[in-house]
């Protein structure tokens, strides 16, 4: 008996232990991780303030080192930087409310069971998330529709993303049970009402999600600005800092070279863009990592 006893206590403390090392190494692995992510994006904010020959040569690692701040002073004084915001938070903002208007309903009408079609409907919605048109006939579509070099296609383009589909219509499905929809049947209550007094209040957790979702996919978008529009007025803040960190183009107004910029100055204004147009996502990104985290888990079950 007694030897049993010592037998179990050997047995606790040495798993006791094994989950504290392993609770330690996970930690040490974690803090790894994150310098490891943690300096490129700090190097960069150092960069934008220091001598650009200090960068190139190597002598800036840790600190910033004969601080100046041109290549703010440049963004302040460009139009095209302003006016890219301007147009990306447009495009943000309607876009994401067009997304959440399409998406919403749609999953609602494919999670209800007796729509009888509903699985064919939604094979097709998920058929085009391996196969698709092409880019040349999907431009040729666009082009007939007449909306190449309009704000309407930067908005429109992608309004229904099939992935966002399926984790609503899994959400719908999974989390509001069909006894209410019987009750406000009961009471009178048509699909719409249903839809609108009902699902949707139950369904903000699953709403703040997609609208997460879908707004960082529009702030980020690149390549459909890059190919349906070639009007410069209507640009997005990401084909403008294209314009500037690739081709090297001067600012409106700044003492660049034919061309672009000094190799002194211009590393420090790339570095200054790359700082400017990140910083509204890494200031919301800590206050909805809990959203992100929840749509993985409401993704992760297509019962």
């Amino acid at each position: 008996m007694a030897k049993g006893k010592t037998a179990e206590k050997s047995r606790i403390k040495s798993t006791h232990w094994d989950d504290k090392i392993f609770g330690a190494a996970i930690i040490i692995l974690s803090i790894l991780i994150f310098i490891i992510i943690l300096y490129p994006l700090w190097f960069v904010v150092i960069a934008s303030i220091s001598n650009s020959d200090l960068v190139n040569r190597g002598a800036v690692t840790f600190l910033p080192k004969d601080i100046r701040f041109y290549g703010y002073q440049q963004i302040l004084q460009d139009s095209r930087i302003w006016i890219g915001y301007a147009n990306t938070i447009l495009y943000v903002v309607v876009g994401t409310l067009l997304n959440m208007a399409v998406t919403m309903p749609a999953a609602y009408a494919l999670s209800r069971k007796k729509f009888k079609a509903r699985n064919v409907v939604m094979f097709y919605f998920v058929f085009t998330m391996f196969f698709n048109g092409g880019l040349v006939p999907t431009y040729m579509t666009v082009s007939n529709l007449n909306l190449i070099s309009t704000r309407a296609i930067l908005i429109i383009f992608g309004a229904l993303n099939v992935y966002n589909l399926i984790i609503a219509r899994t959400f719908i499905e999974n989390s509001i049970p069909d006894d209410l929809y019987e009750a406000a049947l009961l009471d009178g209550c048509t699909h719409f009402n249903y839809f609108f007094k009902v699902v949707l209040p139950l369904s903000k957790a699953v709403i703040s999600v997609l609208l997460l979702y879908y707004a960082v996919g529009h702030w980020n978008d690149f390549f459909n600005p890059l190919i349906y529009n070639n009007n410069s007025s209507y640009e997005p803040l990401q084909i403008v800092l294209r314009r500037i960190l690739l081709m090297n183009e001067a600012f409106e107004g700044g003492s660049g070279v034919q061309g672009g910029y000094a190799q002194s100055s211009a590393d420090q204004v790339k570095y200054a863009i790359i700082i400017v147009s990140t910083v509204p996502i890494l200031c919301v990104y800590p206050f909805v990592q809990k959203y992100f985290e929840k749509g993985v888990m409401i993704g992760a079950v297509k019962g």
